[in-house]
């Protein structure tokens, strides 16, 4: 004890002595402003006397896909987005004092096959278009002049994924500068393996090391740092490592009443890692982390700091409409704060490594996170050219690599996002066990392909994933989302898995529980029928459900001019769809109504269009749908959705009727009555008093164009973007639901048009494009400032309609 006591003395007072954090001891450089970019494949585009003066000027993350125009002659699969060979360049310098450091460039994600040359000599590349990864630039960099980083990027094979991808350097890329007695990339790892009200371990592992060419001493001063900045607990290890060595320092830290890490306070502590020799700070690095408990039971389901929690999840994928894969984490925060409101607690990465900000955003909003890796495994999936399953399929894609590159793909997952509270469990693979694409087995009777890899290959693959996961983080299950459990289970696939996700098998958990009743099951991807959720609310051992989708995506396409898959709870634009709505009444706890209303001719032809379709489904195809402009004495079908114990309907100030919600069939209450024009109200009520009403009132004709920001400020920072809905409305301000003019932006002061769209799967105006037409009478308009100071003017015209001005102000 005592001898624990001086190690602790001798901590805090080299903490008391250690300077201030200094400039150079890591220096790590933003690096997306001044890059060139071309659309070709020159021989000499690495060399750094290549003059690129007349390239276009971009600045990163910059999605290639999104600049073209959208054609037939591209995949569906992809979104009908172009793809191709484009060259990035950098010129850059650095300050010669920094000669003798390690330089090394970070790339967050490249759209794929990437290669990275310094000065004309290649210094490596990854083809996963979603890893990300580093390499050095230390020998080849010039301290006394100009240097020139270039990357070629090859998505030649432009329908090589099932759901769009973007093309290009789509995400953030960075220069680090570090001593060469350093702290590895995604060296730190910090796990909570007791937790208690009282206390907290906090085990600490760091991979130091050394690329000098002689022996280093050094000392490893580890901080726990309050959410205020406070140091709340520290540890000093001292070692010493040969040149070239690398080696992991494991230390134990205790956090007295630690705040827990959960969905309504997703506190944050900090652990900093100050590296010394000799008394000299030469690295530094700080790792936000989450103190929490989550686990999985096969009979009582999911527990988060030892309380029962359903998971109420979506699948997302990575684009965001019109932005395509380069999407600013303040449209990534404003679409999860909506999801958020619907009740939604988690997110699936699906199918593939997220951009790291997401995860930020998870951490620090509050959401659980299923991370996933994999697509396929090899060979690979279909690939559809034509329109989703029509025509004939190409076979391009990552299982080409996976080979080769899988187990280092998954490492690098894992050893990147292993700090982040909110993630949960890793998925190694996204229907890997798709009957016939490509595996195949007996027991699909005469569906059974022999000719087809067998199914055994799914074990073959996939436990070297598993150990891969175990090899860097033993504290999350892994898990894997099934889309045929029997096959899995034939081969023993399932039981790789420590947590298994089903596909759309709501029918298998019961009868699977009691065959296999040690697995832990949950809905990995679940349609947003009601009996879908009604199996998770009242099954004790089903850990929740993740919707296909959150969020309408590109890709995975029908046939052209259809560009994207209409799955979500939002559209492409970020926009709430009545399911939106429905999914709020069944997990949100806010009192809320809503209504929506659709032609009874529509909706009676829905009703009988296929048996055992679910009634939100129905609904769907009788285009449900938010106003109240219908044909004069039209039947018209209201729907309403609501937590709260009764609704009433009330049109043009009469009451329609009152229901209760106990009476709703699959989670709907319905009236029909004719239509007629004015003014249509639910209330929801609760022992007999109002609390919450939704309204919807009849629009008359286009009369001007409204913009409506999410905020009037707009930062002169690089990253910084302004989302502004526009919207035709009448004269009294009401939104016009057929809506579809052609809208002018003009943009005066520092800023420019990163991405346009509508909401709509067939719209395929140029995203990048000052015209863009309105959808269901509204729109969204993303600026990204250009970080010069300055007020912007933003104004929106269309033919026959009065204009909109809108002025944002700069702020720092």
């Amino acid at each position: 004890m005592m001898m624990m006591k001086l190690f602790t003395l001798l901590a805090t007072l080299f903490a008391l002595v250690l300077p201030p954090t200094q400039a150079t001891a890591r220096e790590v450089l933003a690096f997306n402003a001044d890059w060139r970019f071309s659309k070709s494949d020159s021989a000499m585009a690495m060399s750094s006397k290549l003059d690129d003066s007349a390239w276009r000027a971009v600045r990163l993350p910059h999605d290639w896909s999104m600049d073209e125009p959208f054609s037939a002659a591209y995949g569906s699969g992809n979104g009908f987005a172009a793809g191709g060979i484009g060259w990035y360049r950098k010129t850059f310098t650095l300050d010669p004092a920094q000669q003798g450091k390690l330089v090394t460039i970070e790339f967050d994600g490249v759209y794929d096959h990437a290669q990275v040359w310094i000065n004309g000599h290649y210094v490596g590349g990854r083809p996963y278009g979603y890893s990300s990864f580093q390499m050095e630039l230390s020998r080849h960099i010039n301290f006394k002049g100009p240097n020139v980083v270039a990357v070629r990027v090859d998505h030649s094979r432009y329908a090589d994924s099932r759901y769009f991808s973007g093309s290009g350097i789509y995400r953030q890329v960075r220069l680090a500068i570090t001593d060469k007695l350093h702290i590895g990339q995604w060296g730190t790892f910090v796990s909570t393996p007791t937790v208690t009200p009282a206390r907290a371990q906090v085990k600490v592992e760091t991979s130091v090391v050394n690329a000098a060419a002689e022996a280093r001493d050094f000392s490893l001063l580890s901080e726990v740092l309050a959410p205020d900045g406070r140091v709340l607990a520290s540890r000093m290890t001292g070692a010493a490592l040969k040149p070239g060595q690398s080696r992991p320092l494991t230390q134990s830290l205790t956090v007295d009443s630690p705040k827990l890490w959960d969905l309504d306070s997703p506190t944050l502590y900090t652990l900093r890692n100050r590296l010394s020799m000799a008394g000299k700070l030469v690295d530094e690095t700080s790792t936000p982390f989450g103190i929490r408990t989550a686990v999985f039971y096969p009979d009582k389901g999911f527990f988060l700091n030892g309380k029962s929690l359903k998971l109420k999840g979506v699948c997302l994928h990575h684009d965001a409409g019109s932005l395509g894969a380069a999407v600013p984490v303040a449209v990534w925060e404003t679409r999860l704060r909506v999801l958020r409101d619907l009740g939604v607690n988690a997110i699936r990465t699906s199918h593939n490594p997220p951009a790291p900000e997401l995860l930020d955003l998870a951490d620090r909003m509050g959401f659980l996170v299923q991370a996933e890796a994999f697509d396929e495994f090899t060979p690979t999936k279909n690939k559809w050219v034509q329109g989703w399953n029509v025509g004939v399929p190409g076979r391009n894609g990552y299982g080409e690599e996976f080979a080769a590159w899988s187990v280092r793909d998954m490492e690098d997952l894992v050893r990147r996002d292993r700090n982040h509270p909110s993630v949960i469990m890793w998925s190694i693979g996204n229907e890997i066990d798709y009957p016939n694409d490509p595996f195949s087995h007996p027991l699909l009777g005469p569906k059974y392909r022999p000719e087809n890899p067998p199914a055994s290959d799914l074990v073959k693959h996939g436990a070297p994933l598993v150990a891969a996961v175990k090899r860097f983080d033993n504290t999350r299950p892994v898990t894997a989302a099934l889309a045929h459990a029997p096959m899995s289970d034939a081969v023993g696939f399932g039981a790789l898995l420590d947590i298994v996700g089903y596909n759309y098998q709501e029918l298998r958990y019961k009868a699977d529980h009691a065959t296999y009743p040690k697995r832990i099951i949950y809905g990995s991807e679940n349609r947003h029928d009601y009996s879908a959720w009604a199996v998770v609310r009242d099954t004790e051992y089903i850990s929740g459900q993740f919707l296909w989708t959150g969020i309408d995506y590109l890709g995975e396409a029908g046939e052209w001019p259809k560009r994207a898959a209409a799955f979500g709870l939002l559209d492409l634009a970020g926009f709430k769809k009545p399911r939106a709505w429905f999914r709020q009444s069944l997990w949100s706890d806010k009192p809320m109504v809503y209504i929506a209303a659709a032609n009874q001719t529509a909706a009676t032809h829905a009703s009988t269009s296929g048996q055992g379709e679910a009634l939100l489904d129905k609904q769907r195809r009788a285009e449900l749908q938010e106003h109240w402009n219908w044909p004069m004495g039209a039947s018209i079908t209201v729907s309403a959705y609501a937590n709260s114990p009764d609704v009433q309907l009330w049109l043009n100030g009469r009451l329609v009727g009152t229901q209760a919600i106990k009476d709703a069939v699959e989670g709907v209450l319905s009236w029909t009555l004719p239509y007629e024009p004015g003014v249509l109200k639910a209330v929801g009520l609760k022992d007999g008093r109002p609390v919450a009403e939704f309204t919807l009132q009849t629009a008359g004709p286009a009369a001007r164009v409204e913009l409506l920001p999410a905020s009037k400020t707009l930062a002169t920072d690089p990253d910084a973007v302004a989302q502004i809905e526009y919207r035709i409305v009448d004269a009294e301000g009401r939104r016009v639901p057929d809506g579809a003019q052609p809208v002018t932006f003009a943009i005066e002061g520092p800023a420019e048009i990163l991405g346009i769209g509508n909401g709509d799967i067939a719209n395929v105006d140029d995203p990048r494009d000052a015209v863009h037409a309105a959808y269901q009478g509204r729109g969204l308009a993303v600026l990204r400032s250009t970080a010069q100071p300055g007020k912007v003017t933003v104004k929106a015209s269309a033919a026959g309609l009065a204009p909109a001005v809108l002025v944002l102000s700069g702020s720092r």
